[in-house]
């Protein structure tokens, strides 16, 4: 499967970077860069990429602006970059597919990507009647000799334990032979969320969230568990615990 990206930044350099950032990728196209906003939406009529990585503030039409001037259905899977985090909420009441803050976390660009890589994945196969592919509803730990079944509704929060994912659910804690990178990819986005590079919460147990003075915030879950979310997750969860949309 290809992946046709447009990027656009007022700022060659930020430009540059995202272009190397996907250099490495085999099947990701880069089809073109664009330095305002006018030029972008023009090209988004003449050729629509599959992905569009996209700055929100730029002279002219901003960022929001040049999705705001297209149809939703014809408006590709974007990431919004910004260095301020609040354009969050309207970013998702415009449907982006993420929101990165400068600079841009490795980790969470390729989250980002791999992202793209199963939404176009999904939209191709619905179009072409295929059935979409299921998200993960259960896993088998062991307990010694035995094996366990663990419900992916029973799951409170879950945690990278090197190689393995540690499941908590309620006071006990099950290990999974799976690096949570890999196990996020599996779980259904309207219900979990990564709040961490080593954490990710279900999102229905988050019962409050507190912000610290470094812009990251402490989540309070239902059961009283205290969990920490780092500044450059906490806008796509925010966003997701508000409106209901995949964080």
């Amino acid at each position: 499967m290809s992946l046709r990206v447009l990027i656009v930044d007022d700022e060659p350099l930020a430009r540059a970077g995202v272009r190397a950032r996907l250099d490495g990728h085999a099947d990701v196209s880069v089809i073109g860069e664009c330095g305002d906003g006018a030029s972008a939406l023009a090209s988004l009529r003449s050729q629509p990429p599959d992905l569009l990585f996209i700055d929100v503030e730029m002279p002219g039409l901003s960022g929001l602006e040049v999705l705001e001037a297209l149809a939703p259905e014809q408006r590709p899977l974007t990431v919004l970059l910004t260095a301020y985090e609040q354009f969050a909420l309207r970013a998702f009441e415009l449907r982006a597919l993420d929101y990165l803050l400068k600079p841009v976390d490795e980790e969470r660009f390729a989250d980002a990507l791999e992202r793209a890589r199963d939404m176009l994945a999904l939209r191709r196969g619905e179009g072409a009647g295929v059935q979409a592919p299921c998200h993960a509803t259960r896993f088998q730990v062991r307990l010694g000799h035995r094996v366990q079944l663990v419900l992916a509704e029973e799951i409170d929060w879950i945690e990278a334990q090197g190689d393995y994912a540690g499941l908590h659910v309620g006071a006990h804690m099950h290990l999974l032979r799976e690096p949570l990178q890999r196990l996020g990819t599996r779980l259904d986005p309207a219900q979990f969320a990564r709040i961490h590079r080593s954490t990710i919460v279900r999102l229905d147990r988050v019962a409050e969230m507190q912000a610290l003075s470094n812009r990251d915030h402490l989540l309070r879950l239902r059961d009283g568990t205290v969990l920490r979310a780092s500044r450059t997750h906490v806008d796509a969860l925010r966003a997701a615990l508000l409106t209901g949309e995949p964080a």
